[in-house]
């Protein structure tokens, strides 16, 4: 599943968004729902962008929808920025991959965000590494998008509402196009 154009991510999304991972939503219905309450909060375009494709390397990876459940990491940050950065801006793929990291770095910097987590979202914290440390905070820190992942990863906290109605994922066709790379 390497995008080579908008239609192709699309088609991910349609032929794989059916996919739980752990949550009571669809992979699908999460992404549509991290990028509506981006949208409703008036954010720009790339962070709406981010905030759908975030979870893009759980499409991508063949280990089943329970891995967290079996110990696994799969790494899906890092899957979904490969596969995400010939096809998007780095702003928009660095928050892709920094998303997981954000997660760590939020419950260092703020622990009570920790309770707010979900089972399945604590579930895979412990597989990715637990709250950062302070060294690892100042690293993280110094990303150049930082500040745009933990935006995008406090969209993905919310968006995990089972029945939730969201625009299709053909509404944000228009939001995407003019965020794919020239040679994309």
């Amino acid at each position: 599943m390497n995008p080579n154009n908008l239609d192709d991510l699309l088609r991910s999304y349609r032929e794989h968004g059916h996919r739980h991972y752990g949550e009571d939503v669809t992979e699908l219905q999460h992404a549509l729902q991290c990028a509506t309450f981006a949208q409703q909060a008036g954010e720009p375009p790339v962070v709406i962008a981010a905030a759908l494709l975030h979870d893009y390397g759980h499409l991508c990876h063949q280990l089943g929808e329970d891995i967290a459940n079996h110990g696994v990491d799969a790494r899906h940050e890092h899957i979904g920025y490969q596969k995400l950065k010939p096809l998007f801006t780095d702003n928009i793929v660095d928050a892709c991959r920094l998303h997981v990291a954000a997660k760590r770095y939020l419950c260092w910097k703020e622990p009570a965000y920790l309770d707010g987590l979900s089972d399945a979202s604590r579930t895979s914290l412990h597989l990715q590494g637990g709250p950062m440390n302070a060294d690892e905070a100042r690293e993280f820190e110094s990303e150049p998008h930082f500040d745009l992942a933990v935006r995008v990863r406090r969209y993905d906290d919310m968006g995990k509402v089972p029945e939730m109605t969201t625009p299709d994922l053909d509404s944000f066709i228009p939001l995407l196009q003019p965020l794919v790379r020239a040679a994309a």
